[in-house]
């Protein structure tokens, strides 16, 4: 694969995981702490892939541009 499409893929993946992280964190069906507190704690953490997924594929990009 070349790295210009997998820095895309990467991009994307990033935006992805904001979505996730938004969606996880609002989408919680019940209601007890426990579980809303749960929800919380996953979300972050997928929200937390976001920068290193732009990180990748900005030094894919880069990468690309060195050859």
């Amino acid at each position: 694969m070349k790295s210009n499409q997998l820095s895309k893929i990467c991009l994307v993946l990033g935006f992805a995981s904001i979505i996730g992280s938004i969606a996880i964190w609002f989408l919680t069906k019940d209601t007890s702490p426990e579980s809303v507190a749960h929800a919380e704690r996953f979300g972050i953490f997928v929200g937390l892939w976001a920068p290193t997924f732009f990180i990748l594929s900005g030094r894919l990009q880069d990468g690309k541009k060195e050859e």
